[in-house]
């Protein structure tokens, strides 16, 4: 009996970027964990689903600039983020942490 060769494509999570509640789950997703480089993926991710060049025209920044800042390792500003994050009409949002069991 032979084995099968399995093709595997790879897994873009932008394809499934289709809208904006899921836009805006999995951005809150990543936020609550609070990683910088995951949250920086995210938007990475959003940023590819909504059409980079169309972001990139929308917060005044050239494309270059938009992929060096939400690389995992990119130690990208604050203001540059929020540049970013206003192109893609989304906004940031403090909640109060859940209460911690004793």
């Amino acid at each position: 009996m032979t084995a099968k060769k399995v093709k595997f494509s790879e897994f873009d999570p932008a394809e499934l970027l289709t809208d904006e509640k899921s836009i805006a789950e999995y951005l809150n997703l990543e936020l609550a964990n609070g990683d910088p480089k995951y949250i920086k993926i995210a938007l990475n991710n959003i940023a590819r689903a909504r059409n980079i060049s169309e972001l990139a025209r929308k917060a005044g920044m050239p494309r270059a600039s938009i992929y060096r800042a939400l690389s995992p390792d990119s130690n990208a500003e604050y203001d540059t983020i929020q540049r970013i994050v206003n192109a893609l009409d989304m906004r940031l949002v403090v909640q109060p942490a859940p209460a911690q069991a004793a």
